[in-house]
């Protein structure tokens, strides 16, 4: 079992190997691009993905060691994502699946960010519970086997990185924000100020009150002293991440409670984040929860947890048809 991996959802271009159950390659292309724009331009993003396609799966090929002709299935993400760049990587996928008679396994983005943890040992014991936190997706999801998950709380607006790279950007940092303020509130004090936490109901978030919060917050501080963010830029981090990290947790000690599951993991851009690793390692730790943290490398896009989530549908003979299109909304 060779499976050839592509990811191209957003604006890193992935492709990745597995064989004989395990990661043999993980290549990503960045697309520097956005910068100067502060985010994603999508037409942007998916040009760049046929500019670097080929050249990343050439190179994770050749890094695992094996020819096309050695693979044995080609997997792509099919959703949820950019429209643009969904449609490079399954064209892609699905000519060269063409062109080699082999089978094609089509991913769902965020189930394979979950399975990302089946790639290093130690991995979880089922049934575990994952906090999916990226830039377009907070959800809390009951895993109770590789291809059977169900979401039990999720945003009502907003993602938790869309919140991070928002207050960013108010704050005038560039993009990407979020692992800036991450930087930053290292050195400053978590509670040095306060923000108000949306109270939703059952296990479902909302992060559109506290982006709000923030933006006049740091308007009305900025009027009475305009160096009030260059003079406390280390604390106003530290106290979004503070507040932002106290908001998932509080819905993922209260999805425990309700489940009785001590299993714990957290997957997605975010999980990249230090002080949610941090947190979440001294809560388990006070709680008796065992606690999973995927690698970095596993927590923003990339194709190895693609190769990964391809690995369970492959066993389980799992394929699509080459009708198969991108759905952008696609659900967990």
């Amino acid at each position: 079992m060779n499976i050839l991996a592509i990811e191209s959802s957003c604006d890193e271009t992935s492709a990745a190997v597995l064989a004989n159950g395990l990661i043999q390659s993980n290549v990503i292309a960045t697309q520097l691009i956005h910068e100067q724009y502060g985010g994603v331009v999508p037409e942007l993003a998916s040009r760049a993905h046929q500019q670097h396609i080929l050249p990343v799966v050439e190179r994770a090929l050749a890094d695992a060691n094996l020819s096309k002709n050695d693979v044995s299935a080609i997997a792509f993400t099919r959703g949820p994502g950019l429209l643009g760049s969904l449609l490079v990587g399954a064209s892609f996928a699905k000519a060269l699946a063409l062109g080699l008679n082999v089978p094609l396994i089509e991913i769902n983005h965020m189930q394979a960010h979950v399975l990302a943890h089946f790639i290093e040992s130690p991995t979880p014991v089922f049934p575990f519970m994952c906090l999916t936190v990226s830039g377009g997706h907070t959800q809390i999801v009951r895993v109770d086997g590789p291809l059977d998950m169900t979401v039990i709380g999720q945003t009502m607006d907003d993602a938790v990185g869309e919140a991070f790279d928002k207050s960013a950007k108010l704050l005038g940092l560039p993009y990407p924000g979020g692992p800036l303020i991450d930087k930053y509130a290292k050195e400053g004090n978590a509670l040095a100020f306060k923000f108000p936490m949306s109270e939703m109901p059952n296990l479902d978030f909302s992060f559109s009150g506290i982006k709000t919060a923030i933006m006049y917050f740091l308007r009305d501080n900025s009027r009475a002293n305009p160096d009030f963010i260059a003079q406390n830029l280390p604390d106003i981090c530290a106290s979004i991440q503070h507040t932002l990290i106290q908001m998932l947790l509080i819905k993922l000690k209260k999805a425990a409670r309700e489940t009785g599951i001590r299993e714990m993991a957290i997957a997605g851009g975010v999980s990249a984040n230090s002080g949610l690793r941090t947190t979440l390692t001294q809560l388990g730790n006070e709680l008796g929860w065992n606690v999973y943290i995927p690698r970095f490398e596993y927590c923003t896009d990339n194709a190895a947890m693609i190769a990964m989530a391809a690995k369970f549908k492959y066993e389980q003979g799992d394929f699509t048809a080459q009708t198969v299109s991108p759905l952008p909304r696609m659900s967990m």
